[in-house]
């Protein structure tokens, strides 16, 4: 499909951000796109797309998070697993090492690491591989889903019964205290969930928890339900930062928008744990084969029928052992069929609304914003944002809640920036 570039492009709409937040002073997280350039090369390895945060003193996580999103869609590229999920994952576990090796070697970055968040999308469906906190979502027409498990001690204890809803809810677990990541043991596990189905209009979210400790899911599927990709990523990291942005803020968002990668019945079977290798023929027999078929041949032609009778017996069970040792590794590992295969996701359902709360609710923040920007003196072109509100008012009460929302996020955005651009991003957030 190469000679059709403008039609292969225009299959999937990617946006990102990475942004330090408002109360740190570097940025940890490290994001990585890797998009197929032909059909032929999405067959093979699909789109890829990895977050990481990154953890650890003396810009240790910035560098653990660094080298994981750089080394990951390499060691990806270049493996020669049988299968794309089985790439990844050994990916994501070579990636371990090396980041495991750099720490050790260094008392700087003993013990540094990252979160990593890694979904490739697949002629099969969609697979992430995951270690930490940060999360991969997709949406779907009205439903958001988390196709992935936080591995954080407040979803531990919950999934193990040790932690009610009203203890989540007050608190007495912290949200930040992971239990797996990237980096700091020599050996890591690596969740794997997957295949889900492509369709068109799918849009999947890779994000660091920057976003999720702020932003709900509810308001997530409220902006990528009414916004295209790049508007959603720079409203999603405003509405962090406006919220006090306590941590670095990451996202990607990809929108399936052609059918080309949507998955179909016609794609071919994902298989796993193959163990071709371990059916390999020995040398030896493909040379006694060879020299009892060429013996045999020989007598045969030379009209000694009688003598060619034992190479030819010899050179028959040989070639036959070949055969099905060869078979038995074709036939070996386990077929995946479409749709859930990996882990147990999706792991929450998000259903979205119209979208009318969410724009009230970012009428209500963006007038509290308004009046934190009067009292600090801020100079604002107050009438370009006076006409945004009023048109997202308009549409409000006209029932269009979907322009109401995109309206009101472009209107936080513009206000975002003209703080910014006049303070710096530091002094750019207001208590809510």
């Amino acid at each position: 499909m190469n000679s059709d570039t403008p039609s292969w492009d225009s299959t999937i709409e990617v946006a990102s951000a990475s942004d330090v937040g408002m109360r740190r002073t570097n940025n940890q997280d490290n994001l990585a796109i890797s998009l197929s350039n032909s059909s032929e090369a999405w067959q093979k390895k699909g789109h890829l797309f990895v977050v990481a945060d990154g953890m650890g003193a003396h810009a240790a996580g910035e560098l653990a998070s660094k080298m994981a999103v750089d080394q990951i869609p390499h060691l990806y590229a270049r493996s020669s697993e049988a299968s794309a999920p089985e790439a990844l994952k050994k990916a994501v576990v070579d990636a371990n090492t090396a980041v495991n090796r750099k720490g050790q070697g260094n008392e700087d970055f003993h013990n540094m690491g990252t979160t990593l968040s890694s979904l490739v999308l697949l002629p099969q469906g969609a697979v992430a591989a995951h270690i930490g906190d940060s999360r991969v979502y997709r949406l779907r027409q009205n439903r958001l889903e988390q196709l992935t498990f936080d591995h954080s001690l407040v979803w531990e204890m919950k999934a193990a019964g040790q932690l009610t809803a009203e203890e989540e809810a007050q608190g007495k677990i912290p949200k930040n205290v992971i239990t797996r990541s990237l980096g700091p043991y020599p050996e890591c596990k690596v969740d794997l969930e997957g295949p889900f189905p492509i369709a068109v209009g799918d849009q999947f979210l890779l994000c660091s928890d920057g976003l999720t400790a702020v932003i709900s899911d509810g308001e997530i599927a409220a902006f990528l339900s009414n916004m295209p990709p790049a508007e959603a990523v720079k409203v999603l990291v405003d509405l962090a930062n406006l919220r006090g942005g306590p941590d670095n803020i990451t996202v990607v968002i990809a929108k399936v928008a052609g059918p080309d990668i949507a998955t179909s019945g016609s794609a071919k079977a994902i298989r796993i744990n193959s163990k071709k290798s371990d059916y390999a023929v020995h040398p030896l027999v493909w040379a006694i084969f060879g020299v009892s078929l060429l013996l045999a041949l020989f007598f045969l032609v030379s009209g000694n029928w009688i003598q060619a009778s034992l190479p030819g017996i010899i050179a028959l069970a040989a070639g036959g052992f070949a055969l099905i040792r060869t078979l038995m590794g074709a036939a070996s590992g386990e077929t995946v069929a479409q749709g859930k295969a990996f882990g147990k996701g999706p792991y929450t359902r998000t259903t979205c609304g119209s979208g009318a709360e969410v724009a009230k609710q970012l009428a209500a923040i963006l007038k509290q914003l308004q009046m934190g920007a009067v009292e600090q003196d801020w100079k604002v072109d107050w009438k370009q944002l006076k006409a945004q509100v009023a048109d997202a008012q308009t549409a409000l009460k006209q029932g269009n809640a979907s322009r109401a929302v995109r309206v009101y996020g472009g209107s936080i955005s513009f206000l975002m920036d003209q703080l910014r651009n006049q303070h710096g991003q530091s002094s750019s957030s207001v208590d809510l």
